[in-house]
């Protein structure tokens, strides 16, 4: 199924309205294409997944390895992510001040209240985890990992994103979210969604527990120069939504604002 999101508002800070560059555009839809267990793909699968043609593939997958950006494996006649992508997301690893700041705060307050800390920006319809740290006194069903993708609409980390956004976008996110995923149980999840958007407005945090015997909270941060940050906290066990929101919610809020604290006044 092509990988169709909702396009993102081409006016940027500080820049104006920006004429698009297609070409860049689909090179980096290429790119988006390779995920964790999609070492190598060939440009049939490349075309699918990005819903773009042969021939268009053919032509920017070639200069992509030119670039060094992609590897091409002639026995597989398919190709896989070259060297300089990883080194860019060192850079940009590298580079956040917000890592910086919270990472120390997440591990201390994840062996502190042995509890499950992550936090997670948006790509697409998506969540992207930058950081992650697991406390589990047995063996998860899962392994969060930096750099994890996980579904924007199911998720406590997703939710909270989705209040951020303005009116528009959240109405041409939730279009997308019921055109891939609709069905019967579109509506459960629409009023699934509101409630959580609602719950972040009114309390500053929201619930989900979208994986089996996990029950997640996750709040919004805003920082100047970066995109919306959102913070999460898991617990893994039997507990009841209900439960695990009373226990959750002071962690969550309080490594909230001791991040947005020790984030005043870092030059970006």
């Amino acid at each position: 199924m092509p990988n169709s999101l909702p396009q993102r508002s081409r006016t940027m800070p500080g820049q104006g309205k920006a004429t698009p560059n297609r070409s860049l555009e689909r090179g980096v839809a290429i790119l988006r294409a390779f995920r964790a267990g999609s070492s190598m793909l060939g440009n049939s699968e490349i075309a699918e997944r990005t819903g773009l043609s042969r021939s268009t593939v053919s032509r920017l997958t070639q200069t992509l390895v030119e670039t060094g950006m992609l590897d091409y494996i002639p026995q597989a006649r398919a190709y896989r992510l070259g060297v300089p992508v990883l080194s860019m997301a060192h850079a940009m690893r590298d580079s956040s001040q917000v890592l910086k700041v919270a990472t120390p705060m997440m591990v201390d307050v994840a062996m502190r209240h042995r509890i499950n800390v992550g936090l997670a920006v948006a790509d697409g319809d998506e969540m992207v985890y930058l950081e992650s740290f697991r406390y589990n006194r047995r063996q998860s069903l899962r392994t969060v990992v930096t750099g994890q993708r996980i579904p924007m609409a199911l998720t406590s980390l997703g939710r909270a994103h989705l209040s951020t956004l303005s009116p528009d976008d959240f109405a041409r996110m939730m279009a997308s979210f019921a055109s891939k995923g609709g069905g019967r149980g579109w509506r459960e999840l629409r009023k699934a969604i509101e409630a959580a958007v609602e719950s972040v407005h009114r309390h500053g945090y929201c619930a989900a527990s979208w994986q089996p015997q996990v029950v997640a909270l996750a709040t919004p941060m805003r920082f100047d120069g970066y995109a919306v940050h959102v913070l999460n906290v898991s617990v893994s066990g039997q507990q009841d939504t209900a439960a695990a929101q009373s226990a959750l919610a002071g962690p969550l809020m309080s490594l909230a604002a001791a991040i947005e604290h020790g984030m005043r006044g870092v030059q970006w």
